[in-house]
């Protein structure tokens, strides 16, 4: 082992083999299911959010990788790749010295966004009112082909109407109807103003900022995102104006006082659960940038 990464943790193969194996069946039990869908031509409208909002391929999800400051003993060739790895008397790790000026770019936004967003009070008051402006009008009706709507046109119109929309993320509101008046008017260039952790995609969102950090940052995080970004999305789909209750989901009726406050409670848990595992993204990225 080299003399300067002696105090890096190192894997026994038994060990990081055990790692890679859970790794590969927690996240098969999501990937599995959805190339069997894709097979059938089969829609749903929680998880098809992997393979549409987001761009990363199952495969990759399902690589495992160690993360930076981790040696591991014994490992192929073909399973840890020279395009990130080094290796070395039998040891191999991965090399932050092999992070391109414009990844290590990616990583230092990323990393100033997280932080950011961390470091604001939450909104708590939007309820999800995203969906609902997206389908405002009837002009786009996004999942018609996976789920019908709960209320009619005329009865979703009204909730958009009546209801203040502030919604801080830009990903949410460049699919907003035309006709849908939002207080806040976030873009593309001003995410880094916008961002709050309170917003349930800024949450969902962790699995995207983790995913583009890889393999920088371990598979172990990358796995939590991707369940935190279902658990997120299942909530946003439930506080929508579609009714899932043929895949087994209980709507959450923002439209109503009772609603509201179950989603001001679920969103909490959201909220406390995204503070913790942003603040573990957020420390696997410092790593980097100082190796």
């Amino acid at each position: 082992m080299p003399a300067d990464l002696k105090t890096t943790a190192v894997i026994p193969s038994s060990e990081w083999k055990n790692l890679a194996a859970r790794h590969r069946a927690e996240v098969g039990k999501i990937t599995i299911p959805m190339r069997e869908r894709k097979s059938r031509h089969q829609k749903h409208p929680v998880y098809d959010f992997l393979h549409t909002y987001y761009s990363y391929s199952l495969g990759r999800l399902e690589k495992w990788h160690p993360g930076v400051g981790v040696i591991l003993e014994d490992a192929p060739e073909l399973e840890f790749s020279g395009k990130y790895y080094r290796r070395e008397n039998g040891f191999v790790w991965i090399d932050p010295g092999k992070v391109t000026d414009k990844g290590r770019e990616r990583l230092v936004w990323i990393h100033q966004l997280l932080t950011l967003t961390q470091s604001r009070a939450p909104n708590m008051a939007c309820h999800g009112l995203h969906e609902w402006a997206m389908v405002y009008s009837g002009a786009d009706i996004r999942h018609r082909e996976s789920v019908p709507l709960r209320l009619s046109q005329e009865e979703i119109d009204s909730v958009v109407n009546s209801r203040p929309i502030c919604c801080s993320h830009f990903d949410a509101f460049r699919f907003f109807a035309p006709a849908a008046f939002n207080r806040l008017k976030p873009t593309l260039l001003t995410r880094e103003e916008n961002e709050q952790p309170g917003c349930i995609h800024a949450n969902m969102d962790l699995y995207k900022w983790a995913y583009k950090s890889s393999p920088w940052i371990s598979s172990d995080i990358l796995r939590k995102a991707l369940f935190f970004a279902i658990e997120a999305r299942e909530i946003d789909m439930r506080a929508s104006p579609y009714d899932l209750s043929s895949f087994g989901y209980k709507a959450i009726p923002i439209e109503i006082p009772d609603g509201r406050r179950e989603y001001e409670r679920v969103q909490l848990g959201l909220y406390k659960k995204g503070l913790i595992l942003r603040q573990d993204l957020i420390k696997a990225l410092e790593k980097n940038l100082q190796a």
